[in-house]
């Protein structure tokens, strides 16, 4: 699939006199797919470079982002991805720098000692798209359901935009990080090849179709949990149904642990921590009258409090033990510890909330909920100060077509949307 130039003379909205981005001639491959008009619900706000920048180059962040959307790379091989992230930055007279594994970029723009870093995953979700779209994805197995296509467009906005701007009040590091939806997560990656150094500052963000397009969700602190994978392997002699006190009953050991653990850990930790332990998967025995030789319970513990989840392991360690004793059977316990809680300093988020409202008003300000899900720009902010905000990607109209799933869509105001908001935040931090 070939992107196409897609600039053209951009026409305004009659009714709002908004600038539209992507005009119905414009085309994303070369078998003529047209891109439908978008809003640039900011227009005429500035800085005046970003304002001329997104009325003439506005379209191409459509199209790179159904170019992406439809030629998903699944964690760590994200190599066309990658291609395409450096020959965009080149284009733009920037020098982007691979990552030591192959797949992930880092970029500066402009000078000087002060640098605050901008961040987005490039990575696609282990799905098969059923939403029916002109760019759905082309790749058996894998979709961009969790909106990373725009956080990697829009980013890419951002860049060539600021390539554009006269001057900057310092750096902007570009950070287009891959495998964020594999644990620990390839945020790790970005550190370990020195992503952050120098670094005073940074910022993400992620779609949430909860928002209505033009809506900017923030909060200090907790913004997500941190998210452990636990994985239960128990053995037994086996033997018949009929004579379980001559063996050990694996598949009752399974059920005291499957109900007893997660309760149990409601009674260790504070409640106030919002810990939660969920099984995901549980497999044992084929027969009705076999007592099953072995068997493995899967989950993942969450939580939105980072002293707690420095406390987890040994506290399930101990409880499985506990619990597994009088039993006689016998366990390995796999704890993998996943990602801490993105957890946003209140000077970062009022940074953000700053360069949210001089991008878009102070409507444009929304709170947003503390969210059970993991997410490894975490990682970051055990480094650099930093904070995280969600970009209203709902119509306003029909189904929220929720994250993770094969329906998943999203407005494409909200690329233009994004681009403003990371800019204005970026200046806001090196003022």
């Amino acid at each position: 699939m070939t992107v196409l130039d897609s600039r053209r003379e951009i026409p305004r909205d009659r009714e709002s006199g908004h600038a539209s981005i992507g005009a119905w001639d414009a085309l994303i491959t070369a078998d003529g797919v047209s891109m439908a008009p978008v809003t640039d619900l900011g227009a005429g706000r500035g800085p005046f470079w970003l304002d001329d920048w997104l009325e003439r180059n506005g379209a191409d962040i459509v199209a790179w982002r159904r170019h992406i959307h439809a030629n998903p790379e699944l964690s760590r091989r994200e190599y066309a991805t990658t291609d395409l992230i450096c020959a965009v930055l080149r284009k733009a007279g920037l020098e982007p720098k691979v990552l030591p594994g192959g797949t992930g970029v880092i970029c500066d723009v402009g000078s000087g000692p002060n640098c605050v870093a901008l961040r987005a995953d490039i990575d696609a979700l282990p799905l098969t798209e059923a939403t029916g779209l002109p760019y759905s994805s082309t790749v058996e197995g894998a979709a961009h359901a969790c909106g990373h296509d725009a956080h990697t467009s829009i980013l890419l906005g951002v860049a060539t935009a600021l390539a554009s701007a006269p001057e900057l009040p310092g750096r902007v590091r570009l950070i287009f990080q891959p495998a964020e939806e594999v644990m620990p997560g390839g945020a790790l990656d970005v550190i370990t090849a020195g992503g952050l150094e120098g670094v005073d500052r940074i910022f993400g963000l992620h779609c949430d179709p909860r928002l209505e397009v033009g809506q900017i969700g923030s909060r200090v602190g907790a913004l997500t949990s941190a998210a452990d994978l636990i994985e239960l392997r128990l053995t037994s002699p086996g033997g018949h149904t009929s004579r379980p006190h001559l063996t050990a009953d694996l598949v009752h050991a399974l059920g005291v642990v499957i109900t007893s653990l997660p309760s149990l850990l409601s009674r260790r930790v504070d409640p106030r921590s919002g810990t939660v332990l969920v099984w995901g998967a549980v497999h044992a025995g084929q027969a009705a009258n076999a007592v099953p030789q072995d068997g493995a319970l899967r989950g993942t513990l969450r939580t939105a409090d980072h002293e707690v989840w420095k406390s987890l392991e040994p506290l399930v360690a101990s409880s499985v033990e506990s619990l597994l004793a009088p039993t006689g059977v016998g366990f390995q316990l796999d704890y993998r510890r996943g990602v801490p809680p993105v957890v946003g300093d209140a000077e970062s988020t009022a940074l953000l909330r700053a360069g949210a409202e001089a991008a878009l008003g102070e409507d444009a300000l929304a709170g947003t909920e503390q969210s059970s899900g993991g997410e490894d720009f975490a990682w970051y902010l055990e480094h650099v100060p930093g904070a995280f905000f969600r970009l209203g990607v709902w119509s306003g109209e029909g189904e929220m077509r929720d994250l993770h799933r094969p329906t998943f869509e999203l407005d494409e105001r909200a690329l233009a949307v994004g681009v403003r908001v990371m800019i204005h935040t970026a200046l806001a931090a090196l003022a």
